[in-house]
């Protein structure tokens, strides 16, 4: 019967670089067997490599970007599998691309302050994104409106703590979520 599966879920956590964004999306996908992507996966070779040099990428970069990840989530939609996203999404405008993909998506998002995260981001090997862009991120996020799908978690907490509070507060549950 067709009434029998849930429907699927679609969560993007969100936040500035260095917010825990991929380790608390995985720490989702791992309790409740949503579907994990990272959207720096997705990014083009100029846009890494322009990240990588220092230099924010503007509004034209990030569109087929973001056209690329609602697409991905709305393929996955199609087939009755629920997503998981680690995406930055600072903008509304931003998450409007996003909830173009599949009909319904939430929003975690992860906040702290600029020092820890900028401490955090110092402590990551290899990565492309610079801490000197995070002012430029921070400059450019706009929080969720009241109008907005999701829940706002502070970066304070340990990552099992935050995933388990956005599994909680989003009401997610390994049952209750479309197949992987």
């Amino acid at each position: 019967m067709t009434g029998d599966r849930p429907p699927t879920r679609h969560v993007v956590v969100m936040g500035v670089s260095g917010a825990g964004k991929t380790t608390v999306a995985r720490g989702i996908s791992e309790l409740t067997g949503l579907r994990f992507a990272e959207a720096d996966e997705f990014h083009s070779e100029a846009n890494v490599a322009r990240m990588r040099s220092g230099v924010p990428l503007d509004d034209a970069a990030r569109w087929p970007w973001l056209r690329d990840l609602a697409g991905w989530m709305a393929a996955r939609h199609a087939e009755r599998v629920s997503t998981v996203l680690a995406c930055s999404a600072l903008k509304r405008s931003y998450r409007d691309v996003l909830r173009q993909g599949p009909p319904d998506v939430e929003f975690v998002h992860l906040a702290g302050s600029a020092e820890l995260i900028r401490d955090r981001m110092s402590r990551r090997p290899g990565h492309y994104m610079p801490a000197s862009l995070l002012d430029s991120q921070r400059a450019i996020l706009e929080h969720l409106g009241p109008d907005e799908s999701g829940v706002v978690l502070e970066i304070t907490l340990p990552p099992d703590e935050l995933v388990t509070a956005a599994v909680d507060r989003l009401g997610l549950r390994a049952a209750a979520v479309g197949g992987r």
